[in-house]
């Protein structure tokens, strides 16, 4: 037996196929009074559109972030200036196979993420 709930109980469909297809199907839902339910989630590119013109120095940044260190700890702990980690998180400065080796030690990460 079912428990009654809050929300009225719904229907979900999952299509799978080839993009065609699947466009036909629903064009053809929508005539039938369909409606597609949002997204579960969003993607990192409509949250921070700079990953697509700087994923490194976002990854930098985001793991800089999840460790809790400031550009001068992290610099300090590196050996790179904070003056270069600064340019870095920013897609000024490339990241180098060093320095990525070194940032991957500190921040607990593989560093080809930075690459």
């Amino acid at each position: 037996m079912l428990a009654h709930t809050k929300k009225p109980l719904t229907e979900s469909i999952k299509f799978y196929g080839s993009p065609q297809a699947i466009s036909e199907l629903r064009k053809l839902a929508r005539t039938a009074g369909a409606v597609e339910a949002p997204a579960d989630s969003i993607s990192a590119v409509e949250v921070s559109p700079e990953m697509v013109t700087n994923p490194q120095g976002m990854y930098l940044k985001g793991l800089r972030y999840r460790e809790e260190l400031t550009q001068v700890q992290l610099a300090e702990l590196t050996g790179i200036s904070r003056r270069h980690v600064s340019e870095m998180e920013n897609g000024k400065r490339p990241i180098g196979k060093a320095s990525a080796r070194k940032l991957a030690d500190v921040l607990h990460a593989d560093y080809r993420v930075f690459l």
